[in-house]
């Protein structure tokens, strides 16, 4: 990516959350009119929101900037609508995985929750509370991506395609969710349905959606946009595998994350997937999902996902999408193209 474009790139993500504080500041304001608690859930959903690595919009200005566009106010708006969403989503999520926290402090269910127990509400009552408003504060954020998109100037075809696109993104993650939750209940899935639910759930709006976006908010030609779509899904796998790996073999001190939650969680990855289907499983199916599981415990789970070839496995997967992901953007401008490959090897040094 050339230097104007860089600069256009780094602009409209310090846009980005200007766009994301005067949406909630308006929230604020229309809250105040509804009493305390509506002004406390906005408040609580603010701070949820906050603390990303702005993924999502630079995806959207990337592309964008890759390939010409230099409206900051729109691109920007585009860009905080796909985070707004994001949170929504995130939010939405912990409701279904029962968690009262996010990153070691109370998410926005643990907030609810925490302040009712704090006042003397018995325990079921104040959890059911929690989750409530976790429910109506993800409403909130998920009503309020499209009004940003209606809010980046943008008219006409180009604006009916970008909520057309976002729109088919908030459908493939309800579909993805939906997926999680029942092949959490059955039989154990294969490594390809797992892969189907990660993409449905989280690669459309993550990684296609905002791609094709900040295209088609450029006026990139379809070919283009399609090429962009074709990448992030690709790309977008790779990252939800390279996630499953870090999940259970990574270093804590480096992603910030537990590296036995996933298995004290009993949660059905790839590795776990392609583990079930070899003599190893008899090893690790009595240790899995255990909620007091040690750290000697989780070694030897991690010892026979090695010896099963899963870790083998999940690490050719992300080499087999990554290099599709680089494949699709054959014709791709030279700037561009350079700047997403740039972004495969960030993904793929994630897990050496």
């Amino acid at each position: 990516m050339d230097e104007d474009a860089t600069a256009v790139a780094q602009d409209g993500l310090a846009m980005v959350d200007d766009c994301l504080d005067r949406f909630f500041r308006l929230a604020g304001q229309r809250a105040r009119a509804y009493g305390r608690p509506s002004e406390e859930l906005v408040r609580v959903l603010r701070k949820a929101s906050r603390g990303g690595k702005q993924f999502r919009p630079r995806m959207v200005i990337t592309a964008y900037a890759g390939l010409g566009g230099s409206d900051l106010h729109a691109a920007a708006h585009v860009g905080a609508a796909y985070e707004l969403l994001h949170t929504a989503l995130v939010v939405h999520d912990d409701v279904i995985d029962r968690d009262w926290s996010r990153r070691g402090v109370p998410n926005v269910a643990g907030s609810f929750r925490d302040q009712a127990a704090t006042g003397g509400i018995a325990t079921p009552a104040a959890e059911h509370r929690g989750t409530s408003a976790a429910v109506i504060a993800g409403d909130i954020a998920l009503a309020g991506a499209p009004r940003l998109i209606e809010s980046s100037g943008v008219d006409g075809e180009r604006r009916a395609r970008l909520l057309d696109i976002l729109d088919e993104a908030v459908f493939a993650s309800a579909a993805g969710e939906m997926a999680d939750v029942d092949l959490s209940l059955g039989m154990m899935p294969s490594v390809d349905e797992i892969i189907a639910m990660e993409r449905a759930k989280t690669s459309v709006y993550s990684f296609e959606a905002p791609l094709q976006s900040g295209a088609v908010l450029a006026g990139a030609d379809e070919a283009i946009v399609r090429a962009l779509g074709t990448f992030g899904r690709e790309v977008g796998i790779a990252y939800q595998i390279v996630d499953d790996i870090l999940g259970v073999f990574g270093d804590e001190g480096m992603t910030g994350k537990t590296a036995i939650g996933d298995l004290r969680e009993g949660k059905r990855t790839v590795l776990i997937a392609h583990a079930a289907t070899t003599e190893h499983w008899h090893a690790i199916e009595p240790l899995l999902g255990r909620p007091d599981l040690t750290p000697d415990q989780a070694e030897t789970i991690r010892f026979r996902l090695r010896c099963s070839g899963a870790l083998d496995m999940a690490r050719d997967r992300v080499a087999r999408y990554t290099g599709l992901a680089s494949a699709a953007l054959a014709d791709v401008p030279d700037d561009l193209r350079c700047r997403l490959d740039a972004l495969v090897a960030e993904l793929v040094d994630r897990v050496r």
